[in-house]
Order: C-alpha cells, then sequence, then structure tokens
C-alpha cells in the first residue's frame, strides 16, 4: 500500500498543479479513470507483454462513459507508457485529498436503510457539519440491511446511528 500511495504521489501532485483552474471537472475524469483500471481483467490485458500502450489506451478509453478531454488523454498516456494503470485509483485519491485540502471540503458517504429525500439530506448535512466540524461533500449509498437509521464515515471516522448497530450493542450489552 505504501509503495503505491508512493507511486501514485506525483501523478496526483502533478495533475492537480495542471489543472488547478477546474479541479472539479479534472476528478470527475479522474474517478471514471479510476473505476475503469480497478478492474483485474484490463490490468492482465495491459501487463501482457503482446499488447502495445495505444491498446491498452483504446480500450481504457472505450471503456469510459464520456470522452476525456485533450488534457485526460494525455494524463492516461502518460500512466499507461509508465505502466502505471494500477496506480490510478490512488492517485484518484490522493488528488481528491489535495482538493479538500484548499476547498476544506472533506468527502463523506451517508449509508441509509432507505432513501433520503433532498430537504432531509439538506438538515442532515448541516448537522453532520457541525458535528464534525468541517465542510462536507456527502454522498447517499442504500444498504438495506441496516434495517434503519444511518451510518457516517468521513475520513477514518464512523458514526453509526443506525438499528442494526443498536441491536448489536443490545446483543453485547445481554451476552455479557
Amino acid at each position: 500500500m505504501a509503495e503505491l500511495a508512493t507511486i501514485a504521489r506525483p501523478y496526483a501532485e502533478a495533475l492537480f498543479q495542471a489543472e488547478r483552474s477546474d479541479l472539479s471537472a479534472a476528478q470527475e475524469w479522474l474517478d471514471a479513470l479510476a473505476a475503469v483500471a480497478a478492474d483485474g481483467q484490463l490490468l492482465e490485458f495491459a501487463a501482457d507483454p503482446r499488447v502495445d500502450a495505444q491498446q491498452v489506451f483504446q480500450l481504457v478509453s472505450g471503456l469510459l462513459p464520456k470522452a476525456l478531454p485533450e488534457r485526460g488523454a494525455n494524463f492516461l498516456r502518460v500512466v499507461i507508457d509508465n505502466e502505471r494503470l494500477a496506480a490510478l485509483p490512488e492517485v484518484a485519491r490522493q488528488f481528491r485529498a489535495l482538493i479538500s485540502s484548499v476547498t476544506g471540503e472533506v468527502d463523506a458517504v451517508v449509508y441509509s436503510a432507505f432513501p433520503i429525500a433532498e430537504p432531509d439530506l439538506k438538515a442532515l448535512k448541516l448537522t453532520l457539519e457541525k458535528r464534525f466540524g468541517c465542510q462536507l461533500r456527502l454522498r447517499v449509498e442504500q444498504m438495506p440491511d441496516l434495517i434503519g437509521g444511518i451510518r457516517v464515515k468521513v475520513g477514518d471516522e464512523v458514526l453509526d446511528t443506525s438499528v442494526r448497530a443498536r441491536l448489536q450493542q443490545m446483543k453485547m450489552a445481554l451476552s455479557a
């Protein structure tokens, strides 16, 4: 893990400096690249010595939901030429961290058993920003096995107010 982080750092920093004028657009296409590059079969294909860099580039580009801008295509070519395709998910993570350090926003994931209405999500965001003391970029994911309530992950911190967590606490208290 440390080695991958070390490999990814210069790519994330260089991209951050080059894309400073439109970080959110760069984050969007970088996240798409990272999602594609996380596929094990793609990495096997890219590692095959019979496959050249242009073939890998065409395959990755073809798997993206939207065409890459010119800078994105150039970035992908550099990553492929240097055989660093496997590092793209870590590059995206570090790039997001660099953006957060500048904007002060932190990514947060809200897991909920049920869909959350927009007004409730706004109120939840305000409450969580007070609780964590920072601006949050919320992403909501449904997780039916929570039964009810929510589970929030901000960085390394987790706030779990789900019914499942409370049932587990009760189970532990009763078995102790």
